[in-house]
């Protein structure tokens, strides 16, 4: 699994964690244990179900990068439809309160997701800053803002005949002799 499939299970499953047991409690308080074990059932599936997808999609990254979106589609044709099939045969069931199972589902559907995006939100550096190459280290690279400039222009000074490069290397003497015509 890449490092970054691994941060993102985590991350989901935490927050999903956290607020499965918070509907946990609500589900045993709005119905008993009825409504806790509704509450449990959708926690277990939701998350059950995303791991299986994350890990997935991850295994396929590892042995073709480009089989990644069609994996991640076809988890997700396959989790609609087993969600489909598990909703339909316990529709009649009386061993726990469907109502809070499918609001607890779709409450931890939305905090897998939501995790998904955070972790993936957060941007992740290719180097460390602190052993990048200063832009003006790289060669071939142009230098950026004013240094750009104040190099140009002392490089024109230093290349200009009679410029002021070279006027400040020269004295007062020789300057006044250049301008007059006076060679001494």
């Amino acid at each position: 699994m890449l490092a970054n499939d691994a941060r993102i299970l985590i991350r989901s499953a935490v927050a999903t964690a956290i607020a499965g047991v918070i509907l946990i409690v609500v589900g045993a308080l709005v119905d008993g244990s009825k409504g806790a074990l509704g509450a449990a059932y959708a926690v277990l599936l939701v998350a059950v179900f995303f791991t299986l997808s994350v890990v997935a999609v991850s295994l396929a990254g590892r042995w073709n990068p480009a089989a990644m979106t069609a994996t991640a589609l076809g988890t997700y044709v396959v989790k609609i439809l087993a969600v489909a099939i598990i909703v339909v045969s316990l529709r009649n069931t009386t061993v726990f309160n469907t109502k809070l199972f499918g609001f607890t589902a779709i409450i931890c559907i939305l905090v897998w997701s939501a995790g998904q995006i955070a972790t993936l939100a957060r941007r992740i550096p290719y180097v460390e800053p602190d052993t990048a190459l200063e832009v003006d280290d790289v060669p071939g690279v142009p230098l950026g803002g004013g240094e750009f400039a104040a190099r140009q222009e002392g490089a024109a000074l230093e290349a200009s005949p009679g410029g002021a490069a070279q006027e400040a290397r020269e004295g007062d003497d020789a300057q006044e002799a250049r301008k007059t015509g006076r060679h001494g």
